[in-house]
């Protein structure tokens, strides 16, 4: 049984949401968000609060019972809260410069890389901290373009140099002693 899906989504002040039988909308102060029904999930709005019950008990449909209840979760504080990811950047020399919709990258190639930001996706650079962060309403879209910036240069094992999240834990190796 998806514990998960069971659990009722409490919608803030300020979200609003539009059921009908082929999409569901959420609009807030950060933007619109979309996303399909599902065949075999109901969702019921009851006051403040969203309610998914599936129609079967197949081992598919509790899946994506848990599955749709994640998403329409993310969607309603995507859309009031937002989401926020934060890349540190580790490397003499190493920078990033916000120019419009697009970041440009100076990772230690021989050429500075430009990323545009997808849609929805806005970018700050902290000069003292070395650090960019990517914000949004919609969390896979953000997530999408934090792995894409990091995908450029991984953090690397013997000196830690490259682009990694906050938080991220990077196993260090030992490397030469040059000791015989």
């Amino acid at each position: 049984m998806s514990r998960i899906g069971l659990k009722p989504i409490e919608i803030p002040e300020g979200v609003e949401v539009n059921i009908s039988p082929e999409k569901i909308v959420v609009k807030g102060k950060k933007g619109s968000l979309e996303e399909i029904q599902r065949p075999g999930i109901d969702v019921v709005k009851e006051g403040k609060l969203l309610v998914l019950k599936r129609k079967e008990t197949t081992q598919e449909m509790k899946r994506t019972h848990g599955l749709m209840r994640s998403l329409l979760a993310n969607m309603v504080k995507g859309v009031s809260a937002g989401f926020q990811l934060k890349l540190n950047i580790v490397g003499v020399g190493y920078k990033a410069e916000v120019k419009g919709k697009s970041v440009t990258l100076n990772l230690g190639f021989s050429h500075p890389i430009e990323f545009p930001l997808p849609a929805g996706v806005e970018a700050v650079y902290d000069k003292a901290a070395n650090s960019l962060t990517l914000s949004g309403c919609d969390k896979q879209v953000v997530g999408e373009a934090a792995a894409v910036i990091r995908r450029f240069r991984p953090p690397e094992p013997y000196k830690g140099k490259g682009v990694m999240l906050e938080g991220e834990k990077i196993m260090r190796k030992v490397g030469k002693t040059g000791a015989k």
